[in-house]
């Protein structure tokens, strides 16, 4: 009978701290979710002072009196706001309480497209082997408008080690593959999602679905692009290539060269884009030499055109694509 079937338990956590602006659209993109699976949904708030808290509970009360519609099999909410650690530990708080049997973190200022969680109960139970599953995702700017599409592709463990092709708010995991590799590393306050891919991917079965998942969103407070975090973001990949992979990949250096060079170099040089692409490429041949020991072969595939042609393109325009389309 229908009633005995048994429906995958899909584990949601939402790390937040300020993100009142963002956080109604983050829940509701995940509680309207419709399909046949049981949605657990943790958020873990790191003790907002803004209105965070009262959207919490607006949402927890109309879940109780059955004033929400839901969609899908069945709904568990919980939340909880204290000061943490970071992103990391509050991730960890949330899947320490999670039960379901597929994981995955919605930041609060990201949101879920409709059909996202159907589509990953769908393929984790057609190929019950996966580890991790990912698909494609937007970029959106702080309005909500779609400014351009996440790079992703085909999984490559090689291709990870010098671009993360893989978008986090895209990405479901099933929990005893998550367990097995230990979790997230709550040492790493950056590129912690990085981390987990390798880990998963040395180990596990990836799959990429060519389906958008998710929008994720751009704006000022991102670490992605919020100029004070930028530099330790992209160092935290370089240090866990040369961890993993034994390799500083060029691109990776060049970024980090980049980054260093517009924070010391006089104003003239870093208003010149020639001269400051210029400056970062010697900075990056030295540091390239001595993080490989030498030349490394693997850099050789990444000295094409498509790569020089980015170097004159600002991170903007190379994250969302903006440079393929001109």
């Amino acid at each position: 009978m229908e009633d005995n079937k048994k429906f995958p338990v899909i584990s949601i956590v939402t790390p937040s701290y300020n993100q009142a602006v963002f956080l109604s659209e983050t829940i509701e993109s995940i509680i309207s979710q419709a399909g046949d699976f049981i949605i657990d949904y943790i958020i873990v708030d790191g003790g907002s002072t803004d209105n965070s808290v009262v959207i919490m509970k607006h949402y927890d009360d109309l879940l109780r009196k059955g004033e929400w519609p839901i969609a899908c099999q069945g709904i568990t909410y919980r939340w909880i706001s204290e000061n943490d650690k970071g992103q990391t530990d509050a991730l960890m708080k949330g899947f320490r309480m999670a039960h379901g049997e597929i994981l995955a973190w919605l930041n609060s200022d990201d949101i879920y497209l409709p059909g996202a969680l159907q589509t990953a109960a769908t393929c984790f139970c057609e190929h019950p082997d996966t580890g991790l599953l990912y698909g494609d995702a937007h970029y959106c700017d702080s309005a909500g408008a779609i400014i351009g599409r996440y790079r992703t592709g085909e999984f490559d463990l090689n291709t990870l080690a010098s671009f993360n092709f893989i978008c986090q708010p895209s990405a479901f995991i099933r929990s005893d593959v998550f367990e097995a590799v230990g979790g997230l590393d709550e040492s790493l306050h950056f590129a912690m999602d990085y981390d987990l891919w390798i880990r998963i991917g040395t180990h596990f079965p990836c799959v990429y679905l060519s389906r958008f998942l998710s929008t994720y969103r751009l704006h000022e407070a991102s670490k992605t692009i919020r100029d004070e975090a930028l530099h330790e973001n992209i160092e935290a990949g370089l240090s866990l290539t040369i961890k993993y992979f034994n390799w500083a990949p060029l691109t990776r250096v060049y970024a980090s060269c980049n980054c260093s060079c517009k924070s010391s170099l006089p104003g003239f040089i870093v208003k010149s884009r020639l001269l400051l692409v210029c400056s970062a490429l010697v900075c990056t041949v030295f540091r390239s030499l001595w993080l490989n020991r030498g030349i490394c072969r693997n850099d050789l595939k990444l000295l094409n055109m498509a790569n020089f042609r980015k170097l004159f393109k600002s991170r903007m325009e190379v994250m969302t694509g903006q440079h393929d389309q001109q």
